[in-house]
């Protein structure tokens, strides 16, 4: 398997990569902008799987030229693509009044138009013409705040409606790619006591680690295109 996270250099996609790359079979592809903390995540790969295959990518998934260089060092050492898990987000906490349209861009640079021009950058490496084979699958990841019905959390209203947009990009591309053989999915988390949860609420103890989460993310990246397509699927102790 080759596979792709966003997000990879801490919280949940970090975790990710080391869950997936425990397995010498998979390929894993990290991108994040920080090259430092990826290579520290390579490392720590290696020390604790030695076979592991996990390639390292810093890159900017909000600039446009940015992914179109990810998706050319991805196409010259993989060739295709299995999964590829949308993983990057930013979190901007303040009171609607008190967020500037940079802080609104900003959020959405990354958990919506930086997720979309993934998604088709890599197209054509997901693309499998061969329909009897196990279909490919894009997982992106979203947020409780951003599942309809769900209780808010105050402050988080450019978060969570970039979230919810996630949502309703997913439910399209399902459609449109079902023909493809790639299902589009979408997890709903709920509060995981990554970095950035921390940060924006600090005294608040969030429902779930990191590695409970990852471990989760990454079973149903590898395995849940066979049950699933275009579902919203909201990963929470709580209700709503």
């Amino acid at each position: 398997m080759n596979i792709v996270i966003t997000g990879a250099s801490s919280g949940i996609g970090y975790q990710i990569a080391l869950v997936l790359s425990a397995n010498p079979a998979n390929k894993v592809i990290v991108v994040s902008r920080s090259k430092e903390k990826l290579d520290q995540l390579k490392a720590e790969s290696i020390l604790t799987y030695p076979q592991s295959k996990l390639m390292v990518i810093a890159g900017d998934i909000s600039n446009e030229q940015s992914v179109i260089k990810i998706t050319e060092e991805i196409k010259s050492t993989c060739g295709q693509i299995h999964i590829l898990i949308n993983n990057a987000g930013l979190l901007i906490n303040k009171p609607f009044e008190n967020l500037s349209l940079k802080d609104w861009t900003d959020v959405y640079a990354t958990n919506v138009f930086g997720a979309v021009n993934m998604i088709k950058q890599l197209l054509p490496l997901l693309f499998s013409v061969d329909k009897d084979r196990r279909k490919n699958h894009i997982v992106n990841i979203s947020s409780m705040g951003g599942f309809q019905g769900s209780v808010k959390f105050k402050g988080l209203s450019a978060y969570s409606s970039s979230k919810a947009a996630l949502v309703g990009i997913t439910e399209c591309l399902a459609e449109e790619l079902k023909d493809r053989n790639i299902a589009v999915n979408c997890l709903c988390l709920g509060s995981v006591q990554t970095e950035m949860f921390s940060t924006a609420f600090p005294s608040f103890i969030a429902s779930s680690t990191t590695l409970e989460m990852a471990a989760y993310i990454a079973e149903f990246a590898l395995e849940g295109q066979k049950f699933f397509n275009g579902k919203i699927i909201p990963v929470s102790v709580s209700t709503p």
